[in-house]
């Protein structure tokens, strides 16, 4: 179980952004302000209530409740790794590509418009069941990431998107892409970025009986990924880390005369906007995901 309290994560805002003031990022103004700030916190009786516990869910059961929704606008990620994937998917020829942890298709149907024949793995029947009718055209199935239902030597391409953070070991995983590729073929990874786990960022849902629920995320680092791939002979291409670049008063200023923490469905979000200077330079240039592009060397 996860206790999380709107109090603690503010003050864990406020925390970061005088850590980058002691860094030198910030005034002695700015220092002496979250100072203020955090005193009000402590003193607010909107802040001193209960927290809420929360039930750490598996994948399965999580992306069952979550396939409902997880087409509607309001992901924040994809906007930073979508262009990347284009980018290193346009110039590869098309062949056999699998969708790794596909969900509903939304990378199926960018390889399926590159001219691939596309193959989609996922865990979830819901997921699945929504990839199908949206990109009917591939091979979706039902199979886990450290156990692909995939020939070896078979795909061309593999992309992976905003999986392995669920994952608390990257090997598994890395040890079925290097099987299943054929030499010369090419692996593209996203993921959600360790430090926005570490800011709070970790998807959550209700469950069929409305009980709050958080799906696992690890903060995988770059030398996990690293270690995971060159003993296979996967070859880095390409590693980027798109963030945020938030701009001088752009989350406004100070503590708002109203204090409303907001449903935990909306959580972390809706606390951001109560500590907007700290949230500011907490998430300023924080990097949003990571994307790899591995290749396997040619026979």
């Amino acid at each position: 179980m996860v206790y999380q309290l709107p109090l603690a994560y503010l003050l864990g805002l406020e925390g970061v952004a005088l850590l980058r003031a002691f860094g030198g990022e910030h005034d002695r103004d700015f220092t002496e302000a979250r100072i203020a700030e955090i005193r009000r916190l402590l003193d607010s009786p909107e802040l001193g209530g209960t927290g809420v516990t929360a039930e750490r869910v598996g994948t399965v059961a999580g992306y069952r409740v979550w396939s409902r929704t997880y087409d509607r606008p309001g992901n924040g990620l994809f906007a930073f790794e979508e262009p990347l994937v284009d980018e290193i998917l346009d110039p590869l020829p098309a062949g056999v590509a699998l969708d790794a942890a596909c969900g509903t298709g939304r990378h199926t149907g960018r390889l399926v418009a590159r001219g691939h024949r596309v193959i989609g793995v996922d865990s979830s029947p819901e997921m699945l069941e929504r990839a199908r009718a949206r990109v009917p055209e591939a091979d979706f199935r039902r199979g886990d990431l450290d156990s692909l239902p995939v020939p070896d030597d078979h795909v061309d391409v593999i992309v992976c998107a905003l999986a392995l953070v669920h994952l608390p070991r990257l090997a598994p995983a890395f040890r079925e892409f290097a099987r299943v590729l054929r030499p010369g073929g090419h692996l593209l990874i996203t993921d959600v970025h360790h430090e926005t786990v570490a800011l709070g960022s970790v998807p959550r849902m209700r469950s069929a009986a409305g009980g709050p629920g958080l799906l696992p995320a690890y903060r995988h680092r770059a030398a996990d990924y690293l270690t995971a791939a060159l003993p296979l002979g996967l070859r880095v291409r390409r590693c980027e880390e798109p963030g945020r670049t938030i701009g001088p008063g752009a989350a406004g200023g100070d503590l708002p005369a109203t204090i409303a923490p907001g449903p935990w469905d909306d959580w972390p979000w809706s606390l951001v906007g109560i500590v907007p200077a700290a949230a500011e330079a907490a998430w300023n240039e924080a990097p949003a995901v990571m994307v790899w592009h591995f290749e396997l060397p040619g026979s």
